[in-house]
């Protein structure tokens, strides 16, 4: 194909708007020459363009756009298409097409903006693919990868599930770069330079990878665990997603030993789970008793704080509007919503059921250790029959819990004592008759 030649006065000078006017320029981008077929067939023609472009202080952005769209057209592998992807035509071997790419990607990484977020993340995990792929030089690989973490909290699922192109490697995916992208990225959280709601998203992306992951049967728990903690305790505000991710791996590989399950599933903070998640972890196999024990005294834990929390609800003042508050070092805290009282309230209705249950299945019990009693007694008729002593309770007799606090009170209680019993059974006697005189 004949060359064009560089028509570089025309395309940067005559037809560029104002320095002050790119937001027009941006926007008539497909005018300009350098996304005419000449220029996306000649790189070096493309690299003066950029360079002619980056002189005029153009955003760093738009001209990340403009490689990421010279790049999509040129390799379709970076388009994010899979139906795009096309395979070299037939007179052209592997080898020279694999040597092409190859250079094609390490240009575009060397003219790539300094800046940082000037270029998408996504395109730079495409890259980063790509750069893998075709061997590209490890220079060009680290510097994708700074990028990539300082970006990683804009990161999606799809791109970041890269293919392991090592032969060394027994993984379907390359495990290993997503961890040297996450430390990197933690890095940068540990030096204030990202907020804690970027680690919070990329925590949930590392959970939906660790997930899919999971499913490889080559995946070894050294590098799983590796994965896990690299990131910090206080990055996952739930734990469902890492809880879902390890069940899957037990799944996945039921030859892990029990000693192992014991080390995974230490790193699930229980506290953390959703009643949902609690609920499905106290009744799955595969995780070890400690766990499930862990697991149930947490919710046990979680329960009494609960109800504790509705006692102290139901004692504190209210404001003139009729809402609850609690009291905290003399100062209010915030109203509760008509679900959180709707919540409470049905939970205090089944802990009163279940209070007035074991009440019943109580006396039910004390009545069976009254009949056995009676039973073993028989029909003897002394005078220190249990019954006359006072010693064991009939649930026609049994004593309220209003008269027991009377009794703790000192309000009409007597100690059940023999010398007591006796002088009552005196007292209640009536006396016999005289006897007539016979004289």
């Amino acid at each position: 194909m004949k060359k064009t030649p560089s028509p570089e006065p025309v395309t940067t000078h005559g037809n560029q708007p104002p320095h002050h006017d790119q937001e027009k320029f941006a926007g008539d981008l497909e005018y300009y020459t350098w996304f005419d077929e000449a220029c996306i067939q000649d790189m070096n023609y493309f690299v003066k363009t950029i360079t002619g472009i980056k002189s005029k202080g153009i955003r760093p952005d738009l001209i990340g756009s403009i490689i990421a769209h010279y790049a999509s057209k040129w390799l379709p592998d970076l388009s994010g298409n899979v139906s795009a992807i096309t395979t070299p035509p037939p007179t052209e071997s592997v080898t020279a097409s694999v040597m092409k790419k190859r250079f094609f990607v390490e240009t575009l990484i060397g003219i790539l903006p300094p800046e940082k977020d000037s270029v998408p993340c996504n395109f730079l995990l495409r890259l980063l693919r790509t750069a893998k792929m075709v061997g590209a030089n490890a220079n060009y690989l680290t510097e994708l990868e700074n990028r990539v973490a300082w970006q990683l909290d804009q990161a999606s699922l799809k791109e970041l599930m890269i293919p392991s192109f090592s032969h060394t490697s027994g993984t379907l995916l390359d495990v290993e770069l997503v961890t040297r992208l996450v430390k990197k990225f933690v890095g940068l959280d540990s030096e204030g330079v990202k907020t804690g709601a970027a680690l919070v998203k990329v925590a949930k992306l590392v959970d939906s990878y660790l997930a899919e992951a999971a499913l490889d049967g080559g995946l070894t728990l050294p590098v799983f665990i590796s994965l896990i903690e690299a990131l910090p305790s206080y990055a996952r505000t739930t734990e469902d997603g890492l809880y879902r991710a390890i069940d899957t791996y037990l799944k996945a590989h039921p030859q892990v030993l029990k000693q192992e399950r014991k080390e995974l599933c230490r790193l699930i903070d229980s506290r953390k789970l959703s009643p949902e998640a609690a609920l499905h972890a106290a009744q799955n196999d595969r995780l070890p008793v400690r766990s499930i024990i862990r697991v149930l005294f947490t919710e046990q834990t979680k329960l009494s704080r609960h109800v504790d929390w509705s006692g102290s609800l139901t004692r504190s003042p209210t404001n003139p509007s009729g809402s609850h508050y609690f009291e905290q070092g003399g100062s209010g805290a915030r109203c509760l919503s008509k679900r959180e009282m709707n919540v409470q309230q049905a939970e205090i209705k089944r802990l009163r059921e279940d209070v007035a249950r074991l009440q019943s299945e109580c006396s039910a019990m004390h009545l069976q250790v009254e009949r056995l009693l009676e039973k073993k007694s028989g029909g003897s008729k002394g005078f220190f029959r249990w019954k006359r002593l006072g010693l064991v309770p009939s649930i026609r007799g049994s004593v309220s819990v209003e008269e027991m606090t009377n009794c703790e009170n000192g309000e009409g209680f007597e100690p059940q004592t023999p010398g007591n019993m006796k002088t009552r059974l005196v007292k209640g006697r009536t006396p016999s008759r005289w006897r007539k005189s016979m004289s």
